[in-house]
């Protein structure tokens, strides 16, 4: 995680004002969560947590169709589940998501192209989420590849939109778009893409312009009844680490490689389809 435009970073950040970040995901062409995208969001976290005059963060992406596709389970198991613990005793990955919950300053996701898996964790870490209308797909695609979810979707989900819809998100494994992400209340609001990023600066601007701590004091108040315990959360990464190497979730992964899993294309495109297809 830098600033600038440097290609290696997967995480570019904007200091738009001393109280106004945006962190853009960058890994071309799914933003892939990877162990070196994890790395960057980890030394954001920290840069978060010590910035006396930040007062909120959005965060989008660089690729026009996709926010973050969904974690690389493709990649190396050892390498990526190995990674030095965080602050809160957790995998790195968790570990950011919790803590920018807790944050003293205000988190908003802004949504355009596909965000499953450790994409909706993200969104789902975030302290307000808009989605674009046409262009945003929300999904939790593990139980269709036969693995828990790590990052806490059940905790989140069903605290946000109640338990029969978050079951039907994360045991159903399709794709949710934007006006049914919103009417679930999955996200804050869907809006028409055009108008997607000039609401979220807005809203963004607007926050940035008022007293520090009013915004961390408040949202304390609201991060209280409303998140999940660390504990909650670390069973759920332990049952995603202990199910994602089995051999029917390889068995189910290697089915979709040949398809197209991890590459662009239709696959990724209509990953909900093809979960519901590609195993009866």
């Amino acid at each position: 995680m830098t600033d600038g435009n440097a290609s290696k970073n997967q995480v570019k950040i904007e200091r738009v004002t001393p109280a106004f970040w945006r962190a853009s995901l960058d890994n071309p062409p799914l933003n892939l969560t990877t162990p070196e995208m994890i790395r960057e969001l980890a030394a954001l976290i920290d840069a978060i947590e010590a910035d006396r005059a930040l007062k909120v963060i959005v965060f989008d992406s660089a690729l026009p169709d996709c926010f973050m596709a969904h974690y690389d389970v493709l990649g190396s198991i050892d390498e990526s589940l190995g990674m030095p613990p965080g602050p809160t005793g957790m995998h790195p990955f968790p570990d950011f998501l919790i803590r920018l919950s807790r944050a003293p300053v205000a988190s908003i996701c802004s949504i355009r192209g596909r965000a499953t898996g450790s994409g909706s964790e993200l969104a789902l870490a975030c302290d307000m989420r808009f989605a674009s209308r046409e262009k945003a797909i929300l999904s939790h695609w593990e139980v269709g590849v036969g693995f828990a979810p790590g990052g806490g979707p059940m905790a989140r989900l069903s605290r946000l939109i109640g338990r029969g819809r978050a079951l039907e998100v994360v045991l159903g494994a399709d794709d949710i778009d934007g006006p049914t992400a919103e009417l679930y209340g999955y996200v804050n609001r869907s809006l028409p893409d055009s108008d997607l990023d000039g609401f979220v600066d807005t809203l963004a601007r607007r926050i940035a312009s008022f007293d520090r701590h009013a915004i961390s004091l408040t949202k304390s108040f609201v991060d209280g009844p409303s998140l999940p315990s660390i504990a909650e959360l670390k069973t759920s990464w332990e049952a995603f680490t202990s199910s994602v190497a089995l051999p029917e979730p390889q068995r189910r992964l290697a089915t979709l490689v040949p398809l197209g899993l991890q590459q662009p294309g239709d696959l990724e495109a209509r990953l909900g389809y093809y979960l519901g297809s590609s195993f009866t």
